[in-house]
């Protein structure tokens, strides 16, 4: 068999699946046969679940059916149909470490057992009953995954003492760090606006009180990671998590500022990290007039320029 054969059929399998035109199209069938290791010549009954990362996803297809994306494609890869494939429960992302930081170069995926079994009957006589079978269970499969996430919940103890739960993995153990270690040793008294979580219905976001500063946001877009009110010295504490998406460098602080146009307190923008080592990847990017903090030294804050430590400008 060629290898336009195969990703044909693994685009057939992806429509059959319920997948839209993009999630079923050449991009995603050949993402879909790198997940179950195929090669032109594999049988479908012989398709594997390996762990695999995005890079090893885009090498598998260049080695096995001649198509070499560009390095800048990754994130298009990503987004675009890993990102649906995991939400539609037909891969894990990171079954090995769920709690893998976002960042982490060993972010991977893996088909579900139940999808892998579901690929081997491809092209029987049992396939038709199977797909039926497979989109029955899915809904409890889903739910089955949501308890096993719920169980690995991150636990948070705000500024006021109070508890809520982060999504495991990604950023969120920075979060968890920022808001009790950064929040205990240098904002006491501050009120806790906002949080962000991959998982809004656990997030904090307090709108009337930040309307009530002047802020109005229509979504969680451009928001930072945490932000904190200080009453007793009107600040507005902007925090951003930068382990995964770079520090408040440049671009960055004019959108905040933007954003933050109407604030009625004082704006402090604040880059946190996890340790020194990350931030040196990002010195020359931190923008003048802000703060750095890294939750190894968490008693201590870097200050970048400007004529006072922590506190807001003009």
């Amino acid at each position: 068999m060629n290898g336009h054969d195969r990703v044909s059929e693994a685009r057939r399998l992806l429509t059959a699946l319920g997948f839209d035109a993009e999630r079923s199209n050449e991009r995603s069938a050949l993402i879909l046969l790198a997940l179950l290791g195929l090669t032109p010549d594999t049988p479908w009954p012989e398709a594997r679940n390996p762990l695999l990362r995005t890079v090893e996803i885009m090498e598998h297809i260049r080695v096995q059916y001649d198509v070499a994306y560009k390095p800048n494609t990754r994130e298009t890869v990503r987004r675009r149909t890993l990102h649906q494939f995991a939400e539609a429960m037909l891969v894990e992302q990171n079954p090995d470490a769920p709690g893998r930081p976002v960042n982490s170069p060993k972010w991977c995926y893996q088909l579900t057992d139940r999808a892998l079994a579901l690929a081997r009957v491809y092209g029987t006589a049992d396939f038709d009953a199977e797909v039926t079978g497979y989109l029955v269970d899915l809904p409890g499969l889903r739910a089955q995954y949501a308890a096993a996430r719920d169980l690995e919940r991150i636990p948070v103890t705000t500024l006021d003492g109070s508890q809520l739960t982060l999504s495991p993995g990604g950023q969120n153990i920075l979060i968890k760090q920022i808001v009790e270690d950064f929040g205990a040793c240098f904002l006491p008294g501050g009120h806790l606006l906002y949080l962000g979580d991959a998982d809004a219905k656990w997030s904090v976001w307090e709108q009337d009180a930040l309307a009530g500063l002047g802020v109005t946001v229509d979504s969680h877009g451009k928001m930072p990671d945490v932000i904190v009110h200080m009453p007793d010295r009107n600040w507005l504490v902007l925090m951003e998590a930068a382990s995964s998406h770079g520090p408040v460098d440049a671009k960055r602080h004019g959108e905040l500022q933007t954003l933050f146009a109407g604030s009625t307190a004082g704006l402090v923008y604040v880059s946190c990290f996890p340790s020194r080592t990350e931030m040196r990847k990002y010195l020359r990017e931190i923008a003048w007039e802000t703060e750095v903090w890294c939750a190894e030294d968490p008693t201590h804050l870097i200050h970048f320029d400007g004529e006072r430590f922590l506190g807001p400008y003009g």
